[in-house]
């Protein structure tokens, strides 16, 4: 296409084609990738594809390397990692939608690492000056060259001049246009997979990249890290051995964080932890009981608590950092919750049964009695063994297959909690093979039932239904206005109610109650899949 062509028909037009075809150019490097890892349609899933994907999946694994090794999930995270930050912040998204995915799919890539060649020192020393806005001599007295660097940022280690050691954690330059380039071409990689494939419509693939490219945009504002870690800081105060960095506030920016300096032995080097004579077990309960503390207490957890993302010091203590991905999960949600582990707990099935039809949890057309069984089904079996000999996996994934049986639409936060559960759980093994993820979580969950279901929360329930109660009656006046002004625009002629008004009334009042519907089952989500990871906790 020419120029004067451009010029003639307009540049705007010319500019979203140039622009499509580069995404199209993007998602024909992005496919061939993947193509290389066996990651679009792997070898492991051929028996359950239809004739023409087999067909399609054929044609790529002529592209596949001979050398591939590790399970499908793993695959997918080593190509997303070729691929670079999007893609690995698209895996990341991915690994909390085990609904979506797969438990397994789920797993394999949670492990992903994000590992890139640090850029250039004097160019992230531009960008800490240009967003500090004064000389580094005067911010730092020292500033040493990259320790760790990823797709999205790299991290140096410094001194203030006051003499504090501290980590520097700096952008890398220009990387937002590589991020929307990326995010564009995942957009119409989205597009053409609902053209294409109808039945994918139901797993919103739009939406999911919507998700991803918030996610990307949050995380490419250091400023947001460091507000998740100063509140991090504050649910786990009282959380013994568990620490958090403080957060440099001023010298902190968009493209800049500073946090205080972690002293540790990372969580990934056991023969280091062993030589420091460091009690591995101590640190699993440590990290068991500051997330479940942090996410049941106070409604916020870390997202994304790998080994890689923690430290242990001399003393014993467990450091967390890293706070791009955070979950945050609502009273009323953790109250459900509590209702739900307490049916599982006195094998009350219909409690548990009914406190998920409460939340909205399960659509209507079901039975509480058919749900209850199927609680049932997932509980029984598990009562009277050690807790050691039941993974919380395990007991997840039965509760997941339930939540797809009774079209229960996960809720994005549950689904974030369970994740991490499971990862922590994961972290927890590692560092002491006998780890018992229940036992170490019954002091927490205990407390926290005990408040959620006794007086305490049966005050917090009446002093919020008082709340909003005067919310309503505060607006009174103002309803009584509108309803006052209606009704004197019918008198005046303004407003007629003939046939021919009512009727289009009603049609819209059952469009409306058709849409509350739908809605309603969108917003559905699965608590079970959340609740059952206690339930040995109280036995």
């Amino acid at each position: 296409m020419s120029r004067s062509h451009c010029a003639r028909s307009g540049a705007k037009p010319c500019g979203i084609m140039i622009g499509t075809l580069a995404s199209f150019f993007r998602l024909t490097r992005a496919g061939l990738t993947l193509a290389r890892y066996d990651a679009i349609f792997p070898a492991e899933y051929q028996a359950k594809f239809p004739a023409p994907v087999k067909a399609v999946s054929a044609v790529m694994r002529l592209f596949a390397r001979r050398d591939q090794d590790g399970s499908p999930g793993e695959r997918l995270a080593a190509a997303l990692e070729k691929l670079g930050p999007s893609y690995v912040k698209f895996g990341q998204v991915l690994a909390t939608r085990a609904d979506v995915v797969g438990q397994e799919f789920a797993q394999g890539l949670s492990r992903l690492q994000d590992k890139m060649p640090a850029f250039d020192q004097a160019e992230a020393e531009a960008v800490v000056v240009a967003e500090l806005g004064l000389p580094l001599s005067e911010l730092f007295s020292e500033f040493g060259p990259a320790l760790a660097a990823a797709s999205v940022a790299q991290v140096h280690r410094a001194k203030t001049a006051d003499g504090r050691d501290v980590a520097v954690k700096v952008l890398r330059p220009n990387i937002e246009d590589r991020l929307a380039k990326d995010i564009a071409a995942m957009k119409l990689g989205a597009r053409l997979v609902e053209g294409i494939i109808p039945a994918a419509r139901r797993l919103e693939p739009r939406k999911f990249v919507d998700t991803v490219a918030r996610a990307t945009e949050l995380e490419t504002d250091l400023r947001l890290e460091a507000a998740s870690a100063s509140e991090i800081a504050e649910a786990s105060a009282s959380i013994e051995n568990f620490h958090v960095p403080n957060v440099d506030w001023e010298r902190c920016a968009r493209r800049v964080l500073t946090t205080g300096w972690v002293d540790g032995i990372p969580l990934t080097d056991l023969p280091a932890l062993d030589a420091a004579g460091i009690d591995r077990e101590a640190l699993a309960i440590t990290l068991t009981q500051a997330f479940l503390g942090c996410a049941m207490d106070h409604g916020v957890f870390h997202a994304d608590m790998h080994a890689g993302n923690m430290f242990a010091d001399h003393e014993g203590g467990l450091w967390v950092v890293d706070f791009g991905i955070m979950g945050r999960i609502g009273r009323a949600e953790r109250r459900f919750l509590a209702q739900i582990l307490h049916g599982f707990l006195t094998r009350d099935y219909i409690a548990a049964a009914q406190a998920h039809f409460n939340a909205g949890y399960v659509p209507p057309r079901h039975t509480i009695a058919d749900f209850a069984a199927a609680l049932r089904a997932v509980g029984e079996p598990i009562f009277g063994k050690q807790a050691s000999d039941v993974p919380m996996s395990r007991v997840l994934l039965q509760l997941f297959e339930i939540t797809e049986l009774f079209d229960m639409r996960l809720r994005p936060e549950l689904v974030m909690l369970q994740k991490t559960m499971v990862q922590s759980e994961g972290v927890s093994r590692a560092l002491s093979p006998e780890h018992d993820m229940w036992a170490a979580s019954a002091p927490v969950v205990e407390v926290w039932m005990k408040r959620e279901l006794g007086p305490e929360g049966l005050m917090r329930d009446a002093v919020e239904d008082l709340k909003a109660l005067h919310a309503s009656v505060r607006k009174l006046p103002v309803a009584l206005d509108d309803w006052a002004a209606a009704g004197s625009k019918i008198r005046s002629g303004e407003i007629r109610l003939d046939d021919d008004t009512l009727d289009r009334f009603a049609k819209r009042g059952r469009s409306g109650r058709w849409i509350r519907f739908i809605a309603f089952i969108v917003m559905a989500g699965a608590a079970g899949a959340s609740a059952a990871w206690a339930f040995h906790a109280l036995i």
